[in-house]
């Protein structure tokens, strides 16, 4: 978390994918030792990186990572979440946070994963966020 103080962008994300996505995918931070069965599956990681002002606008960098049991599943879901973050988190409040800007750093495609019985697809994205005054 950035010096916005009770932002948390990365549980902001979380949340607000979560309920744009309803409850056939699951949107989590940390993976599963059975992912497999929670398919699809959204990991949302705030990278270290990024920077804020040190009051209350915080450039937070995401790496959001899509697990599906078909590259075609998994790069269709890549493809929603990067529509929804761009197009409607964009200007929204969530989470006690204002999302003011969202941009890709790096577009959806196709990472590799050590379990061959899933694909994996990825996406870097630039959040600038403040909280709700």
């Amino acid at each position: 978390m950035g010096a916005v103080g009770s932002v948390d962008v990365e549980t902001l994300v979380i949340g607000w994918l979560q309920a744009q996505l309803g409850s056939g995918v699951v949107v989590r931070d940390e993976l599963d030792n059975d992912l497999i069965s929670e398919l699809p599956t959204v990991q949302v990681e705030r990278v270290p990186a990024g920077d804020d002002d040190g009051l209350r606008l915080d450039r937070a960098l995401m790496d959001v990572n899509v697990y599906a049991a078909t590259r075609s599943e998994a790069a269709t879901l890549s493809a929603q979440v990067r529509g929804l973050l761009l197009t409607v988190l964009r200007g929204s409040t969530a989470g006690g946070g204002v999302v003011t800007s969202v941009s890709t750093l790096s577009a959806p495609g196709w990472r590799p994963y050590e379990n061959t019985g899933l694909r994996r697809y990825g996406a870097t994205y630039e959040l600038y966020v403040h909280p709700v005054s």
